[in-house]
């Protein structure tokens, strides 16, 4: 039996990765479709290697000039664990960088994560957070977590629980702070002044 083809020739651009995704997600493990298009997919594939290194495969059936067809098949259920990143190796990296200095590469998530570095004596200033909890583990320096009470220590191996909603800033010590952040994903991140005193 031969794989089904998606032809995305006739659909706008926007729609072009969705559609191809949703055909790729229908799969079964050791199944495959036939993508036809007007061109190399170049950023596809990059995508796929971004979304599921190792969990699929790419051959080129024709490589145009009109037409490129390329057999995409799902070789597991689903995306394989991996590494994401050295830690210490993104706090070691020029040590004169601050804020965020590493992000999930995926766009297909449930999970934001960050791995933020600020300077020595340098902070966030306090605010409310978002209606979601966020875990923040030091990796690298010191510094505090401001609270709506005490402060609490934040360094290398400490692990904190930011419930949602509550009020939060950051300081860094005389060496600076990295931490990394772990949260459900969100849209966008909009940050809010604590209510006045009152």
């Amino acid at each position: 039996m031969s794989d089904p083809e998606l032809d995305v020739r006739p659909l706008r651009k926007p729609d072009k990765h969705p559609a191809i995704f949703r055909t790729y997600d229908s799969l079964a493990a050791g199944e495959s479709f036939v993508l036809v298009n007007n061109h190399d997919p170049r950023h596809l594939r990059e995508e796929f290697e971004t979304e599921h290194p190792g969990g699929y495969a790419w051959d080129y059936l024709d490589r145009g000039p009109a037409s490129w067809r390329i057999r995409i098949s799902k070789v597991t259920a689903a995306p394989l664990p991996r590494v994401l990143c050295d830690t210490m190796a993104a706090t070691r990296d020029d040590p004169d960088t601050a804020g965020p200095v590493w992000s999930l590469p995926m766009r297909r998530r449930d999970l934001d994560s960050n791995i933020i570095r600020l300077r020595a004596g340098a902070g966030i200033d306090p605010h409310v957070g978002p209606d979601l909890d966020v875990l923040i583990l030091g990796i690298a320096g010191a510094g505090r977590v401001l609270t709506e009470t005490d402060p609490l220590e934040l360094r290398a191996g400490i692990l904190v629980w930011l419930p949602r909603g509550s009020r939060r800033g950051f300081a860094a010590g005389p060496e600076g702070l990295s931490y990394l952040t772990v949260h459900q994903a969100r849209k966008a991140l909009v940050l809010q002044p604590p209510p006045a005193a009152g």
